[in-house]
């Protein structure tokens, strides 16, 4: 598998994701492009050294085009494309006689070859996660819709879920490595401030230094970068989350239970239903994502003096 390849398709999934707030259609205006009457069909003609990208619009490649990333829509593909085709809350639709040189890479939506004359590159991958895909259609089409979630059984179903899951993961850090989380609660108590500074600091300048890896170091050191980040990133947001469900479940306990001892599987059932809460309010969950996202890495970054802390 290219990890390299991989790694970059899902930056510029990101990179599309950025863009459709803004604009959306990104494609230069060229004589090879063309619409439908409703403007949801975009048709590509002759363009070998055209990368097409649309926001919720189908593509048609009808003759040749170099890569096609597709976000809201589908991806049709009668003539060439040279490169990788990605599609987010669409299918790709291979027609027959037509080829594609790179990859498939497709979310919430699945890939079809129609007929015996489709061709593909022997060795390229065809990645699929056919989930979600009337959500990210619906988010393609209006955007700000990932700031103020809709109620419905199933969004009920995914708060339960995250509920019992981070209840689970935070039990097990708990019995695992007690002094650990119990350092990460002091110090927050003590110096929250300034870890979730340096966690800021620290989570963007990591986020930068993998983007820029990924797209400018040789293959084999851009995997590397861009894994290590990934791992990094996301070990510190876990940690980070588990301290602030204990620390805010210590937090509640204290003030509505003075003087009374609770058991430690209520206090943190408690912290991560806060939590959880928190994380589904319109509008505000974008910023308590990132939140946790720098506390986790402040607490990675000072992790070497928190030996000195007192647990209180």
């Amino acid at each position: 598998m290219n990890m390299r390849r991989h790694l970059l398709s899902a930056a510029s999934f990101i990179s599309a994701i950025a863009i459709s707030f803004l604009l959306p259609l990104l494609v230069l205006p060229q004589s090879q492009l063309s619409e439908d009457a409703g403007q949801q069909t975009l048709s590509v003609d002759d363009a070998p050294e055209m990368k097409v990208i649309a926001i919720s619009k189908n593509v048609v490649i009808k003759k040749h085009a170099k890569e096609v990333l597709a976000w809201g829509g589908d991806i049709i593909v009668e003539g060439t494309v040279d490169g990788d085709v990605a599609a987010i809350g669409g299918s790709v639709i291979q027609k027959e006689g037509s080829f594609i040189g790179g990859d498939v890479i497709v979310f919430g939506g699945q890939y079809r070859s129609e007929g015996e004359g489709t061709q593909r590159v022997v060795g390229k991958n065809t990645i699929m996660f056919g989930v979600f895909e009337d959500e990210l259609r619906g988010l393609a089409r209006d955007p700000t819709q990932i700031f103020s979630p809709k109620l419905s059984v199933a969004f009920l179903v995914q708060r339960i879920l995250a509920v019992l899951f981070w209840f689970l993961v935070t039990m097990a850090t708990a019995t695992i490595a007690p002094g650990a989380l119990s350092r990460g609660v002091a110090g927050l108590r003590l110096s929250g401030l300034k870890i979730t500074g340096l966690g800021a600091s620290g989570f963007l300048l990591t986020f930068a230094a993998t983007v820029i890896g990924i797209g400018f170091l040789p293959e084999y050191l851009s995997a590397i970068v861009g894994l290590m980040g990934f791992i990094l990133l996301l070990l510190a947001y876990g940690f980070g989350r588990v301290v602030i469900n204990v620390l805010v479940g210590k937090y509640i306990a204290d003030r509505s239970f003075s003087g009374h001892k609770t058991s430690e599987s209520i206090t943190i059932l408690t912290g991560v239903i806060l939590n959880v809460a928190l994380l589904s309010l319109p509008y505000i969950w974008p910023l308590a994502l990132f939140l946790f996202f720098a506390i986790g890495t402040g607490l990675v970054v000072i992790s070497r003096s928190s030996s000195s802390w007192k647990v209180s």
